[in-house]
């Protein structure tokens, strides 16, 4: 069986990735893909990894999981989603280093399912918004910044060094990447890659992201020329979201809130620019498929 794993990031999906493949169920199914609720197994999948700490789960373990979360015997994908499968918010810096239990937790997760394909898929984000976003995420207690930070040195935040420690911990398992910010024009794409779909099927949804940035007229007029000028490849689908999105994006939904200690122009600056020759260094990582728009 093939498992797909998304890890979030935190403060970037917020579980419309597993929403939007949930609407699908049906359609899904009747491929071989089971996408069971959160509540069927993020607790007792989070259970299990601390009682086995990534000892590889006996015959009896890998059963009771799969009675839990799959209805379907013949399902041949399932996807499962969480973005505190590596950690909750509160403990994103701990040890001064993002993420820093993303290879030992991810481990945990693979021996799991010791027996089956299993594949990670990760959203990243810029640091200069990600940071404050997950600072203030109603999630997260605490409310003193500095103590959040966890005296964690910013420019050595490379979202790289955590796919390579996913990788190292979990040999032979695919990592796909793809940024938050490019989400309104790749969705289509990243819910065909998690889902394992055929390009085929058309699911409902690939508009859930663009449709919260987009006025409603916008959004209107854009379905409508779609359906009069149905785009020949995913290349030519991006171009016209993309100038559907300049002439009708929400300003106030697209505009990044940085109300943080210490976060100048100068900072998110610098934090940008590291974050973008961090994606070419992604993008070469053997092992990884970087979903770009």
């Amino acid at each position: 069986m093939q498992v797909a794993i998304h890890l979030g990031v935190h403060s970037t999906d917020e579980d419309r990735l597993l929403r939007s493949l949930l609407q699908n169920k049906g359609a899904l199914a009747k491929e071989g893909i089971s996408v069971p609720g959160p509540g069927r197994y993020r607790d007792s999948i989070r259970q299990v990894m601390s009682k086995l700490r990534g000892t590889p789960a006996n015959e009896e373990i890998q059963e009771l999981i799969r009675e839990a979360i799959i209805d379907d015997d013949s399902a041949e994908r399932v996807v499962l989603a969480n973005d505190d499968f590596i950690c909750v918010h509160g403990r994103i810096f701990e040890n001064n280093i993002i993420y820093d239990k993303a290879g030992y937790k991810t481990n945990w997760l693979r021996n799991i399912f010791p027996q089956d394909d299993l594949e990670f898929f990760i959203g990243i984000r810029n640091p200069a918004t990600f940071i404050p976003a997950a600072f203030h995420h109603p999630k997260q207690k605490q409310r003193d910044f500095s103590y959040f930070l966890n005296n964690t040195d910013l420019s050595d935040i490379l979202w790289s060094d955590v796919i390579l420690s996913i990788q190292e911990a979990n040999p032979g398992c695919p990592v796909t990447v793809w940024c938050n910010e490019d989400t309104p024009l790749i969705w289509p794409e990243i819910m065909r890659e998690v889902s394992g779909h055929d390009q085929q099927t058309q699911l409902e949804g690939e508009f859930s992201i663009l449709s919260t940035i987009i006025s409603e007229s916008g959004m209107v007029r854009l379905n409508s020329y779609l359906k009069s000028h149905p785009p020949q490849n995913e290349i030519q689908r991006r171009r016209v979201v993309s100038a559907f999105l300049d002439k009708f994006a929400l300003v106030d939904e697209i505009e990044e809130e940085l109300d943080v200690p210490g976060w100048t122009e100068d900072l998110v600056a610098n934090l940008t620019e590291i974050y973008e020759e961090d994606l070419f260094e992604i993008q070469k990582l053997p092992g990884v498929k970087f979903i770009a728009p």
